[in-house]
Protein backbone atom coordinates (compact mmCIF):
# COMPACT_ATOMS: atom_id res chain seq x y z
CA UNK A 1 0.00 0.00 0.00
CA UNK A 2 1.39 3.37 -0.97
CA UNK A 3 2.80 5.50 1.82
CA UNK A 4 2.96 2.72 4.37
CA UNK A 5 6.27 1.52 5.76
CA UNK A 6 6.92 -2.18 5.20
CA UNK A 7 7.56 -2.76 8.91
CA UNK A 8 4.02 -1.68 9.81
CA UNK A 9 2.45 -4.20 7.42
CA UNK A 10 4.40 -6.97 9.13
CA UNK A 11 2.80 -6.06 12.49
CA UNK A 12 -0.98 -5.83 12.02
CA UNK A 13 -1.71 -4.25 15.43
CA UNK A 14 1.24 -1.89 15.21
CA UNK A 15 -0.66 1.12 13.87
CA UNK A 16 -3.25 0.81 16.66
CA UNK A 17 -0.45 0.58 19.24
CA UNK A 18 1.18 3.68 17.74
CA UNK A 19 -2.13 5.59 17.86
CA UNK A 20 -2.71 4.61 21.49
CA UNK A 21 0.88 5.57 22.37
CA UNK A 22 0.46 9.00 20.77
CA UNK A 23 -2.84 9.52 22.63
CA UNK A 24 -1.29 8.47 25.94
CA UNK A 25 1.67 10.84 25.48
CA UNK A 26 -0.68 13.69 24.55
CA UNK A 27 -2.60 12.99 27.75
CA UNK A 28 0.58 12.85 29.85
CA UNK A 29 1.48 16.29 28.48
CA UNK A 30 -1.92 17.76 29.39
CA UNK A 31 -3.46 17.47 25.93
CA UNK A 32 -7.24 17.82 25.97
CA UNK A 33 -10.19 16.30 24.12
CA UNK A 34 -8.12 13.40 22.82
CA UNK A 35 -9.83 11.33 20.13
CA UNK A 36 -8.63 8.34 18.12
CA UNK A 37 -10.50 7.81 14.86
CA UNK A 38 -10.37 4.44 13.10
CA UNK A 39 -10.06 5.35 9.43
CA UNK A 40 -9.58 1.84 8.00
CA UNK A 41 -13.15 1.49 6.69
CA UNK A 42 -13.07 4.94 5.08
CA UNK A 43 -9.71 5.18 3.33
CA UNK A 44 -6.77 3.00 2.37
CA UNK A 45 -4.31 5.85 2.88
CA UNK A 46 -4.01 5.56 6.68
CA UNK A 47 -5.42 3.57 9.59
CA UNK A 48 -5.88 6.05 12.44
CA UNK A 49 -6.10 9.74 13.24
CA UNK A 50 -5.15 10.90 16.71
CA UNK A 51 -6.58 14.33 17.48
CA UNK A 52 -5.77 16.39 20.58
CA UNK A 53 -5.94 20.00 21.71
CA UNK A 54 -3.41 22.10 23.55
CA UNK A 55 -3.68 25.53 25.10
CA UNK A 56 -0.60 27.18 23.59
CA UNK A 57 2.02 26.85 20.87
CA UNK A 58 4.54 25.87 23.55
CA UNK A 59 2.29 23.06 24.75
CA UNK A 60 1.64 21.83 21.19
CA UNK A 61 5.41 21.72 20.61
CA UNK A 62 5.95 19.83 23.88
CA UNK A 63 3.26 17.28 23.03
CA UNK A 64 4.64 16.85 19.50
CA UNK A 65 8.24 16.46 20.69
CA UNK A 66 7.27 13.94 23.38
CA UNK A 67 5.16 11.87 20.96
CA UNK A 68 8.04 11.71 18.50
CA UNK A 69 10.46 10.66 21.25
CA UNK A 70 8.15 8.04 22.77
CA UNK A 71 7.19 6.51 19.42
CA UNK A 72 10.84 6.33 18.38
CA UNK A 73 12.04 4.87 21.71
CA UNK A 74 9.20 2.45 22.47
CA UNK A 75 8.08 1.39 18.99
CA UNK A 76 11.09 2.14 16.81
CA UNK A 77 9.11 4.33 14.41
CA UNK A 78 10.22 7.67 13.02
CA UNK A 79 7.92 10.28 11.59
CA UNK A 80 7.65 10.49 7.81
CA UNK A 81 6.89 14.19 8.05
CA UNK A 82 5.71 17.01 10.24
CA UNK A 83 3.75 20.14 9.31
CA UNK A 84 2.65 23.26 11.14
CA UNK A 85 5.27 23.16 13.88
CA UNK A 86 6.73 26.53 12.93
CA UNK A 87 3.44 28.19 11.98
CA UNK A 88 1.78 27.61 15.37
CA UNK A 89 -1.80 26.69 16.19
CA UNK A 90 -1.54 23.18 14.77
CA UNK A 91 0.97 20.37 14.31
CA UNK A 92 0.56 17.31 12.10
CA UNK A 93 2.88 14.31 12.58
CA UNK A 94 2.74 11.73 9.79
CA UNK A 95 3.69 8.15 10.62
CA UNK A 96 2.22 6.69 7.43
CA UNK A 97 -0.53 4.52 8.92
CA UNK A 98 -1.16 6.98 11.75
CA UNK A 99 -1.52 10.75 11.51
CA UNK A 100 -1.41 12.80 14.70
CA UNK A 101 -3.20 16.16 14.66
CA UNK A 102 -2.49 18.63 17.47
CA UNK A 103 -4.51 21.84 17.53
CA UNK A 104 -5.18 24.91 19.59
CA UNK A 105 -8.93 25.43 20.08
CA UNK A 106 -9.34 27.90 17.22
CA UNK A 107 -7.58 25.65 14.67
CA UNK A 108 -9.45 22.55 15.86
CA UNK A 109 -12.78 24.30 15.35
CA UNK A 110 -11.66 25.60 11.95
CA UNK A 111 -10.52 22.24 10.56
CA UNK A 112 -13.34 20.23 12.16
CA UNK A 113 -11.73 16.84 11.52
CA UNK A 114 -14.17 14.98 13.76
CA UNK A 115 -17.05 16.36 11.67
CA UNK A 116 -15.27 15.90 8.35
CA UNK A 117 -14.55 12.25 9.20
CA UNK A 118 -17.76 11.78 11.21
CA UNK A 119 -18.32 8.27 9.81
CA UNK A 120 -15.10 7.01 11.40
CA UNK A 121 -15.51 4.89 14.50
CA UNK A 122 -13.76 6.01 17.66
CA UNK A 123 -11.21 3.86 19.43
CA UNK A 124 -11.82 3.83 23.18
CA UNK A 125 -9.27 5.91 25.04
CA UNK A 126 -9.58 6.95 28.66
CA UNK A 127 -7.25 9.80 29.54
CA UNK A 128 -5.27 8.90 32.65
CA UNK A 129 -5.09 12.50 33.86
CA UNK A 130 -8.89 12.70 33.90
CA UNK A 131 -9.15 9.41 35.80
CA UNK A 132 -6.56 10.53 38.36
CA UNK A 133 -8.23 13.90 38.92
CA UNK A 134 -11.60 12.20 39.64
CA UNK A 135 -10.16 9.92 42.33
Amino acid sequence: MAGRPAAASERPDHSRELALTAARIADENRGRDIVILDMRQLTSVFDYFVIASGSSVRQLHAISDEIELAVKNSLGDRKLGREGYIEGGWVLIDYGDVVVHLFDDKARDYYGLEDLWGDASRIPFTPELSVRSEE
